[in-house]
């Protein structure tokens, strides 16, 4: 269970710096909401990695090369599920691209990272 709590911090703080990246690329330099939340998934791609390996799976004996192919492996179906949600909730349901982009982060998050890193990336 403290693993768990451990991952949903690093989440947390990964999420913030995507969101932060986005908000910033929208709001204060005028990016589409789709470049931006790219930019923003990709940087809080890289923060969650780090977080993940030193301090919430303690996996730094493994050569960081092999988790970061397993990573960038997992983190691609991330990817592609994040932005084509929050593309559709966007463009379809009419959401503003900020509530679009955390239910998605949500539903992934709970639903596909957490398991996937655990057993596969960082076992």
């Amino acid at each position: 269970m403290f693993t768990f709590l451990k991952a949903q911090t690093a989440s947390l703080i990964a999420s913030g710096t995507d969101f932060f990246v986005t908000i910033v690329a929208v709001e204060l330099i005028g990016w589409w909401y789709m470049a931006a939340t790219t930019l923003g998934t990709v940087t809080g791609g890289a923060a969650h990695f780090t977080l993940s390996r030193k301090w919430v799976f303690v996996a730094g004996d493994t050569k960081v090369p092999t988790q970061a192919l397993k990573y960038l492996l997992v983190w691609n179906g991330s990817f592609a599920l994040n932005t084509a949600g929050v593309y559709t909730l966007t463009q379809f349901a009419g959401q503003s691209y900020l509530v679009s982009k955390v239910t998605t982060a949500l539903a992934v998050g709970f639903f596909y990272n957490y398991a996937i890193q655990k057993s596969y990336v960082f076992r």
